[in-house]
């Protein structure tokens, strides 16, 4: 069972959501919560699969419960929860501060109940979910950006050491397997972690990953890969 976590200042809206999940075998609501700060604390207590986090709340919004919630959980752990970020509002600032954040998607209220249940199956299985208006809106902004441009410093301080060590493995052509091997964690937590990477760097796929993590020079030509985990450098 994918255990989901609902937070919505409107109790209406709740309501509805939890009426579509129900309907789905493999989907249990196990907490709903009002406020951010309510959020935060009853992921900590139940650690549901999955939180689908309205944006804009009173008190601490969606943003800033998504940040407290992710940076609660283990680096690497294959049960971490993952967030979806709901709004009624397309690209704007707000979606981009939640992906850096760490939420592991981004649906509008406006989506079709079959997007909204995919989307749940999806980032349960560790993988990225965007709305397609979202994902246009990252790729038009990357292409805005000068041709070669590096992460800068500030951008590359908003990943995790787990995500940093993902870089530096992907930079040296390993591929999700062996990175997981590598790390001693799970696949889908690999492609989480990648999917993060890219969201936060501005990147759009894996090539542009390995190019970013050369031209900021966290990885240097030539250097041999870290030695897996559990081994002495």
């Amino acid at each position: 069972m994918i255990r989901v976590m609902l937070v919505d200042d409107q109790p209406l809206v709740r309501a509805g959501l939890v009426m579509l999940l129900e309907t789905e075998p493999d989907i249990e609501v196990v907490a709903e919560a009002d406020d951010g700060a309510a959020a935060v604390a009853r992921a900590a207590e139940l650690h549901p699969d999955v939180v689908l986090m309205d944006v804009r709340m009173p008190g601490v919004d969606g943003v800033e419960a998504t940040r407290r919630i992710i940076d609660a959980d283990p680096a690497g752990d294959d049960h971490a929860t993952k967030i979806i970020i709901l709004t009624t509002y397309h690209v704007d600032e707000a979606v981009y501060a939640a992906l850096r954040a760490g939420a592991s998607g981004f649906l509008l209220k406006d989506a079709v109940p079959r997007e909204l249940v995919d989307a749940v199956r999806t980032v349960a299985s560790g993988e990225a979910w965007l709305d397609p208006t979202v994902a246009k809106g990252l790729i038009r902004e990357f292409a805005n950006r000068p041709g070669g441009t590096a992460p800068t410093a500030t951008e590359l301080g908003q990943l995790t050491t787990r995500e940093r060590e993902v870089l530096v493995l992907v930079a040296h052509g390993l591929s999700n397997p062996e990175i997981a091997a590598h790390l001693v964690v799970g696949e889908a937590t690999v492609k989480t972690h990648l999917g993060r990477i890219l969201m936060k760097l501005g990147l759009r796929d894996r090539a542009q990953a390995i190019a970013a993590a050369y031209h900021s020079g966290l990885v240097q030509p030539g250097s041999p890969p870290p030695p897996p985990a559990g081994r002495p450098s």
